[in-house]
């Protein structure tokens, strides 16, 4: 994919108690049932994949999953990506991965392994969306701008196929290294697929273009030549505007907590106010062994920056 500019801006899961068994699954057909018609929109092996997923968090111990809900949804998603043209297919199935390599307690040889998979299959799916948009005389989404989409189908895969792309290099990159991964051209990515985020839809996934924008900006190596762009100010203006599309996002909340930590002492007393405030919240039933990791590792934090000196 040639270099992009960035920006200037860049259904409930149903929640069981810790250790509850899995739901009879005799009602959730397999794949081998589901091949006939897998080029069709509505794809069955999707909707399968869907089932599963939203109960990816059935026999969960504590914030750490059971692997056999996410299990179920990759194999459903990644037998569905034998449509070589399948967009939604595969960022589903990078969606998926994602949450496999951070939720369900890998190694870190596991997590990195994982990661690297749900990048080779974001950049597949960016290869067809983008292919089926110059075939439609549309070159380049940012120069375009979203108003190209409007009425097409490919606008709905495409805030999804950037946006979950740009966790994929995210999560690889910090299995790999930063600095490593910042060399490869990790980082470049990261801030181009989420600026296309941005200018799709801001609001997509509670800000979550500004929110994986603020995060790079905390997070990448400052290296010159190759990341010298990366900046504090960036990182906290980025993860505001995350917070203005949704204040109640946990992910929003501990990111910007983190960054602010970083910073002066006004901003680390925000920081450890935001913390607090985590802490005592009531995680979302619809994400709650993300949320519950995320009150987890604010825990962690809160003890760490309260220690006396």
């Amino acid at each position: 994919m040639r270099p992009l500019r960035p920006l200037l801006v860049l259904a409930g899961a149903l929640t069981l108690s810790a250790g509850a068994p899995l739901f009879a699954q005799q009602d959730v057909p397999g794949p081998s049932e589901m091949r006939q018609g897998q080029k069709f929109p509505g794809n069955p092996l999707v909707a399968e994949g869907d089932r599963w997923y939203v109960r990816r968090q059935d026999g969960r111990t504590g914030n750490q999953a059971s692997a056999l809900p996410i299990n179920r949804a990759i194999s459903a998603y990644d037998e569905a990506t034998r449509d070589p043209s399948y967009v939604e297919a595969r960022w589903k199935l990078a969606r998926a991965l994602y949450f496999k390599g951070a939720y369900t307690g890998l190694d870190v040889d596991s997590r990195k392994a994982v990661f690297a998979n749900a990048r080779r299959v974001s950049e597949e799916a960016i290869g067809d969306l983008e292919k089926t948009l110059e075939q439609k005389g549309i070159k380049g989404l940012l120069d375009a701008g979203p108003e190209a989409l409007a009425g097409m189908k490919e606008r709905n895969e495409a805030a999804p196929t950037y946006f979950w792309a740009a966790v994929a290099w995210g999560e690889w990159a910090l299995a790999t290294g930063k600095i490593e991964a910042a060399k490869t051209g990790a980082a470049e990515k990261i801030r181009d697929y989420s600026s296309i985020v941005i200018g799709l839809d801001a609001t997509f996934e509670d800000g979550g273009g500004y929110r994986i924008l603020g995060r790079l900006h905390d997070q990448a190596p400052w290296i010159p030549f190759i990341t010298g762009w990366v900046s504090h100010d960036d990182a906290i203006k980025y993860l505001r505007l995350a917070m203005q599309q949704s204040s109640r996002n946990f992910i929003n909340r501990q990111f910007l907590a983190e960054a602010l930590w970083r910073g002066n002492a006004e901003e680390k007393a925000e920081a450890i106010k935001l913390e607090e405030a985590l802490v005592n919240d009531a995680p979302s039933p619809s994400s709650l062994i993300e949320d519950l990791k995320i009150q987890d590792d604010a825990r962690k934090n809160l003890a760490a920056w309260k220690k006396p000196a």
